[in-house]
């Protein structure tokens, strides 16, 4: 693990947080810790040149004048590396009673530069420091000297946040409302890069070191190119749109490469599991649609971990990058501690999802006869056409079925293949039957998936849409209006549907999440968009945006949501955004008991208003118990056997 840990310090609380978590990680791993401190005497000097005029008449003689020049210098000079040894002897300190190795060293410079010029010409591996320093106010969230060093510097560095003691953060307070993530787990966002995967890594050190479990988060978005066609429609010429083909990229994207990237980002998760079952470590896994950072950063806010594990740049970023955007995004608003990784590693290829897919030599040659431009998504897209009924080898026939779904005739007979079954395959969006999977929402149509091809699902986690159900709600929810997308869908709006969007901040939020809601509607094969599907798409956007309203408008003790949003039950009441996520449960004896799980999460919570995140805390309860029950299960039917 980490040998050597710099420590810049400063006397400020982020500063004494990072002096506790170094010493403690230098004793478990028998590490050095170097501790500096910058001191800008020559910045006095100057500002005290530049005020001279301002002395009195009898200081300004010529003699007098360089007399108190050499007094101020020697005093602040020595001032100032008193303070700097000062703050260094509390390291000191600390590194002798826990015998840890300790180098102090003091600079006279622009505090950040001279930090940066030390790493750079020294061999640390990890750089500990504080978020924030003596010159935070309430509403800093990340310092200058903080952001300037991370942004110039190619080592390993742990940005501190949580300023509680170092036993608390480990152990946690007692307190379920702490929002710093005292007690929680160790986060790794994984993307596909070396520096994801090396920070994967770290992770599981630091987890064995503290006992603390670690979990992987991934987030693909399925919305980023629907989004980008329904703005850059707005403002090509009609030529120009015939020239783009609209509907025929579209078409692409929703049955190729967007639940090829979902598939991507899963078997990046696979990747991260086999690395952390070679390491002894159960990993548990996550993977999330949207805009990577912002859904980061709601989970982060939802699941409160302890520290945030990220890749300093990401899989799509120039080497020379100082940092990436999602990285620099969630650097400044997790309220955890972050740690950024520089490091890379690269998983041996026999780790690769692939690899669990065998290609016969017939179906190689056929490949290769599709367009050099699409044969990456091609196979992709034949990966996950098989995974999805079951196969494991990739036979000429899999190949025909599975390009029938996505290449038009001509290109089909190009490749020698005959598209009989086009039809079949593709069938009509209105009318197909559509199965979703209710661990992830990835939806098939025509066919009852056995195994999801995102999440590795089973078939029993798929249930059909039912949208004969889901076409009932519409005259309930008011007036029906239809709307043309960008590339001349035409769908239809709900007016519930439409006062629930407005709920949104208006602006690109709501334009994106419009999109998001479009996007989701013709995946699924909804003719008319409800404000069921409003809220299972947006519902976390409407709550926080509620809440922030009702930070400003009511007082501390009042509900997050207003009283004629909320949803009577018994002695509770339920957001709509709660109420739709218990709704995605299976109806029946299955959402009964996760209801059941939800109020009693509500109950030890002392709460009486049901949010998103005590149902999904209910929903995860019900969980653990169920798989709890069927390992007990299968425990005492192996009993049984002779």
């Amino acid at each position: 693990m980490y040998r050597k840990i710099y420590v810049p310090v400063d006397n400020s609380e982020h500063s004494m947080a990072a002096i506790d978590l170094a010493v403690n990680l230098a004793r478990e791993w028998g590490a050095t810790v170097v501790g500096s401190h910058a001191y800008a005497a020559r910045l006095h000097d100057v500002r005290f040149k530049q005020m001279e005029f301002t002395l009195p008449e009898e200081y300004q003689e010529e003699t007098e004048l360089e007399k108190q020049r050499q007094i101020h210098d020697t005093l602040i000079t020595m001032g100032l590396q008193l303070i700097s040894d000062s703050y260094l002897e509390v390291l000191q300190k600390r590194c002798r009673e826990n015998n840890i190795p300790f180098q102090g060293k003091m600079f006279d410079g622009k505090n950040y530069k001279v930090i940066v010029e030390d790493i750079k010409n020294s061999d640390y591996d990890l750089v500990i420091l504080g978020a924030l320093g003596l010159g935070a106010v309430r509403d800093s969230v990340l310092g200058s000297v903080c952001e300037r060093v991370v942004r110039r510097v190619a080592v390993d560095t742990l940005v501190v946040k949580n300023i509680h003691p170092f036993h608390i953060q480990i152990n946690g307070n007692g307190n379920p409302d702490s929002v710093v993530g005292d007690g929680g787990n160790i986060l790794v966002g994984i993307d596909g890069s070396p520096e994801s995967f090396a920070g994967l890594r770290t992770a599981l050190s630091i987890g064995k070191t503290l006992n603390k479990p670690v979990e992987a988060v991934a987030v693909y978005d399925p919305y980023l190119h629907y989004t980008m066609f329904n703005s850059i429609a707005n403002v090509l010429t009609e030529k120009a749109s015939r020239v783009f083909k609209f509907k025929e990229q579209e078409q692409l994207h929703e049955e190729v490469i967007d639940t090829g990237l979902a598939k991507i980002y899963q078997s990046h998760l696979e990747v991260a599991q086999r690395i952390a079952r070679e390491e002894g470590v159960a990993l548990k896994t996550t993977l999330l649609d949207g805009k990577a950072f912002e859904k980061i950063l709601q989970y982060v806010r939802r699941e409160r971990p302890w520290l945030l594990v990220l890749g300093r740049i990401g899989v799509h970023s120039d080497p020379d990058m100082d940092i990436g955007s999602n990285t620099e995004n969630l650097l400044r608003l997790a309220p955890c501690n972050v740690l950024l990784s520089s490091q890379r590693y690269v998983p041996p290829m026999d780790v690769k999802a692939e690899a669990s897919m065998t290609w016969t030599e017939d179906a190689r040659k056929l490949l290769n006869t599709a367009p050099e431009a699409v044969r990456g998504i091609a196979r992709t897209t034949i990966h996950r056409w098989a995974m999805e009924r079951g196969h494991s080898v990739i036979t000429r026939k899999v190949i025909e079925q599975a390009m029938a779904t996505i290449l038009p005739p001509s290109a089909l007979q190009a490749m020698g293949i005959i598209a009989e079954q086009v039809a079949i395959e593709r069938g009509d969006l209105h009318s197909a039957v559509t199965y979703v999977c209710r661990e992830c929402g990835y939806a098939a149509r025509n066919f009852q998936p056995v195994q999801c091809p995102v999440c590795g699902a089973g078939q029993d986690r798929f249930g059909r849409l039912d949208k004969e159900a889901l076409e009932k709600l519409v005259p309930l929810e008011g007036a029906v209006s239809e709307e043309e997308t960008f590339d001349k869908v035409k769908l239809r709006w709900t007016s519930e549907a439409k006062k629930a969007l407005r709920d949104v901040p208006s602006g690109y939020q709501r334009r994106r999440t419009k999109a998001q809601i479009e996007k989701t509607a013709r995946v699924r094969g909804l003719p008319t968009i409800t404000r069921q599907l409003v809220l299972e798409v947006a519902g976390d956007i409407i709550e926080e945006t509620r809440q922030l309203s009702a930070r400003g408008r009511l007082s501390k003790t009042a509900p997050p949501a207003q009283e004629a949003d909320l949803i009577p039950d018994g002695e509770f009441q339920w957001t709509p955004a709660a109420m739709a996520r218990l709704n995605r449960v299976p109806e029946g004896f299955m959402r009964d008991k996760t209801r059941e799980r939800v109020l009693e999460c509500a109950r030890k919570q002392g709460a009486r208003i049901i949010d998103l995140q005590i149902c999904e805390a209910g929903i995860a309860l019900g969980r653990k118990m169920m798989e709890e029950a069927l390992k007990n299960y299968k425990r005492e039917e192996g009993k049984d056997q002779p």
